[in-house]
Protein backbone atom coordinates (compact mmCIF):
# COMPACT_ATOMS: atom_id res chain seq x y z
CA UNK A 1 0.00 0.00 0.00
CA UNK A 2 2.67 2.30 0.98
CA UNK A 3 4.65 1.57 -2.32
CA UNK A 4 1.29 2.54 -4.51
CA UNK A 5 0.77 5.97 -2.77
CA UNK A 6 4.46 6.84 -3.35
CA UNK A 7 4.06 6.29 -6.83
CA UNK A 8 0.76 7.97 -6.96
CA UNK A 9 3.17 11.28 -5.02
CA UNK A 10 5.75 10.46 -7.60
CA UNK A 11 3.14 11.12 -10.51
CA UNK A 12 1.34 13.88 -8.95
CA UNK A 13 4.77 15.85 -8.82
CA UNK A 14 5.58 15.01 -12.46
CA UNK A 15 2.42 16.27 -13.49
CA UNK A 16 2.76 19.10 -11.43
CA UNK A 17 5.98 19.58 -13.10
CA UNK A 18 4.85 19.54 -16.73
CA UNK A 19 2.22 22.21 -16.29
CA UNK A 20 4.87 24.51 -14.21
CA UNK A 21 7.07 23.84 -17.65
CA UNK A 22 4.00 24.79 -19.58
CA UNK A 23 2.84 28.31 -17.61
CA UNK A 24 6.84 29.45 -17.35
CA UNK A 25 7.20 28.66 -21.29
CA UNK A 26 3.72 30.35 -22.42
CA UNK A 27 4.91 33.62 -20.04
CA UNK A 28 7.75 33.30 -21.98
CA UNK A 29 6.83 33.15 -25.67
CA UNK A 30 4.60 36.35 -24.17
CA UNK A 31 7.49 38.19 -23.21
CA UNK A 32 9.49 37.27 -26.66
CA UNK A 33 6.63 38.17 -28.89
CA UNK A 34 5.84 41.45 -27.34
CA UNK A 35 10.01 42.38 -27.47
CA UNK A 36 9.87 41.42 -31.11
CA UNK A 37 6.86 43.89 -31.60
CA UNK A 38 8.82 46.42 -30.23
CA UNK A 39 12.04 46.37 -31.73
CA UNK A 40 10.22 46.18 -35.39
CA UNK A 41 8.47 49.27 -34.30
CA UNK A 42 11.75 50.91 -33.27
CA UNK A 43 13.12 49.74 -36.86
CA UNK A 44 10.35 51.30 -38.11
CA UNK A 45 10.05 54.27 -37.29
CA UNK A 46 14.18 54.64 -37.44
CA UNK A 47 13.44 53.25 -41.47
CA UNK A 48 16.35 50.56 -40.37
CA UNK A 49 16.41 46.92 -42.59
CA UNK A 50 16.72 44.21 -40.19
CA UNK A 51 19.85 42.46 -42.24
CA UNK A 52 21.52 39.83 -40.78
CA UNK A 53 24.83 40.98 -42.85
CA UNK A 54 24.28 44.86 -41.46
CA UNK A 55 27.09 44.45 -39.20
CA UNK A 56 29.72 42.64 -41.41
CA UNK A 57 32.80 44.93 -42.13
CA UNK A 58 32.41 46.10 -45.67
CA UNK A 59 35.49 44.11 -47.29
CA UNK A 60 35.02 46.02 -50.29
CA UNK A 61 35.81 44.71 -53.86
CA UNK A 62 37.92 41.48 -54.37
CA UNK A 63 41.60 41.75 -55.50
CA UNK A 64 41.27 41.46 -59.12
CA UNK A 65 38.39 44.30 -58.61
CA UNK A 66 41.35 46.64 -57.28
CA UNK A 67 44.06 48.55 -59.14
CA UNK A 68 46.44 50.27 -56.63
CA UNK A 69 47.56 53.89 -57.26
CA UNK A 70 50.66 54.65 -55.91
CA UNK A 71 51.03 58.71 -54.47
CA UNK A 72 53.88 60.67 -55.97
CA UNK A 73 55.73 57.50 -57.72
CA UNK A 74 55.60 55.53 -53.69
CA UNK A 75 58.12 58.20 -52.91
CA UNK A 76 57.74 59.31 -49.12
CA UNK A 77 56.12 62.61 -48.20
CA UNK A 78 57.17 64.49 -45.69
CA UNK A 79 53.92 66.24 -44.03
CA UNK A 80 54.60 68.80 -40.77
CA UNK A 81 52.51 67.88 -38.35
CA UNK A 82 50.66 70.37 -35.83
CA UNK A 83 51.25 71.87 -32.80
CA UNK A 84 51.16 70.11 -29.90
CA UNK A 85 51.99 69.96 -26.27
CA UNK A 86 55.52 70.19 -26.58
CA UNK A 87 55.41 73.24 -28.69
CA UNK A 88 58.02 71.76 -31.02
CA UNK A 89 58.14 70.89 -34.95
CA UNK A 90 57.31 67.40 -35.72
CA UNK A 91 57.04 65.78 -38.91
CA UNK A 92 55.14 62.35 -40.51
CA UNK A 93 56.80 60.66 -42.86
CA UNK A 94 54.55 58.40 -45.28
CA UNK A 95 53.94 57.18 -48.51
CA UNK A 96 50.74 56.49 -49.39
CA UNK A 97 48.76 53.75 -51.83
CA UNK A 98 45.11 54.22 -52.65
CA UNK A 99 43.17 50.99 -53.80
CA UNK A 100 40.72 51.64 -56.35
CA UNK A 101 37.62 50.09 -57.11
CA UNK A 102 37.69 49.06 -60.89
CA UNK A 103 33.95 47.92 -60.51
CA UNK A 104 32.65 51.39 -59.09
CA UNK A 105 29.92 52.75 -61.51
CA UNK A 106 32.01 56.04 -62.35
CA UNK A 107 35.70 54.53 -62.33
CA UNK A 108 35.95 55.25 -66.03
CA UNK A 109 35.07 58.62 -65.68
CA UNK A 110 37.17 59.34 -61.78
CA UNK A 111 40.32 57.52 -62.68
CA UNK A 112 41.69 59.91 -65.01
CA UNK A 113 41.15 62.84 -62.93
CA UNK A 114 43.24 60.97 -60.07
CA UNK A 115 46.17 61.01 -62.72
CA UNK A 116 45.70 64.96 -63.89
CA UNK A 117 45.03 66.22 -59.95
CA UNK A 118 47.84 64.14 -58.16
CA UNK A 119 48.89 67.27 -56.89
CA UNK A 120 46.01 68.05 -55.32
CA UNK A 121 45.45 64.58 -53.89
CA UNK A 122 49.33 65.07 -52.48
CA UNK A 123 48.00 68.30 -51.28
CA UNK A 124 44.49 66.69 -49.52
CA UNK A 125 46.80 64.07 -47.94
CA UNK A 126 49.23 66.77 -46.45
CA UNK A 127 46.01 69.28 -45.09
CA UNK A 128 44.98 65.15 -43.78
CA UNK A 129 48.07 64.34 -42.26
CA UNK A 130 48.70 67.93 -40.54
CA UNK A 131 45.73 67.99 -38.59
CA UNK A 132 47.30 65.60 -36.12
CA UNK A 133 49.96 66.42 -33.96
CA UNK A 134 52.63 64.60 -32.23
CA UNK A 135 50.92 62.72 -29.45
CA UNK A 136 47.78 61.87 -31.73
CA UNK A 137 49.94 59.86 -34.35
CA UNK A 138 51.79 58.08 -31.30
CA UNK A 139 48.61 57.22 -30.18
CA UNK A 140 47.06 56.40 -33.34
CA UNK A 141 50.06 54.04 -34.11
CA UNK A 142 48.79 51.44 -32.35
CA UNK A 143 45.34 51.32 -34.44
CA UNK A 144 47.59 51.06 -37.73
CA UNK A 145 46.85 54.74 -38.14
CA UNK A 146 43.31 54.36 -38.64
CA UNK A 147 41.94 57.50 -38.13
CA UNK A 148 44.64 59.44 -40.44
CA UNK A 149 43.86 56.52 -43.04
CA UNK A 150 40.21 57.96 -42.77
CA UNK A 151 41.10 60.96 -42.87
CA UNK A 152 42.69 61.04 -45.93
CA UNK A 153 39.94 58.70 -47.34
CA UNK A 154 37.33 60.98 -46.81
CA UNK A 155 39.18 64.17 -47.92
CA UNK A 156 40.10 62.16 -51.78
CA UNK A 157 35.87 60.85 -51.20
CA UNK A 158 35.04 64.78 -50.85
CA UNK A 159 37.66 65.54 -53.59
CA UNK A 160 36.67 63.29 -56.42
CA UNK A 161 32.84 63.25 -55.40
CA UNK A 162 33.08 59.04 -55.63
CA UNK A 163 33.87 56.29 -52.97
CA UNK A 164 35.81 54.62 -55.90
CA UNK A 165 38.55 55.32 -53.71
CA UNK A 166 37.55 52.51 -51.02
CA UNK A 167 40.93 52.68 -49.01
CA UNK A 168 44.32 53.99 -47.97
CA UNK A 169 47.27 52.00 -47.35
CA UNK A 170 50.69 53.41 -45.70
CA UNK A 171 53.17 50.56 -47.33
CA UNK A 172 55.88 51.84 -45.27
CA UNK A 173 54.23 52.79 -42.14
CA UNK A 174 53.99 55.94 -40.96
CA UNK A 175 57.73 57.56 -38.95
CA UNK A 176 56.37 60.33 -36.61
CA UNK A 177 59.49 62.38 -35.75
Amino acid sequence: MKRNLILVIICMLCLVNVVLTAVMMISTMNANKKTTTLINEISAVLDLELDPNAFLPNTGPSLTETENVTVDGGATMTIPLAPGADDKAHYAVVAVTLSLDTTAEDYAEKRPLLDQNMDRVKSEIINAVGAFNMEEMLAEQSGNWKSVRDAILVKLQDLFGSKFIYEVVFPEGVKAQ
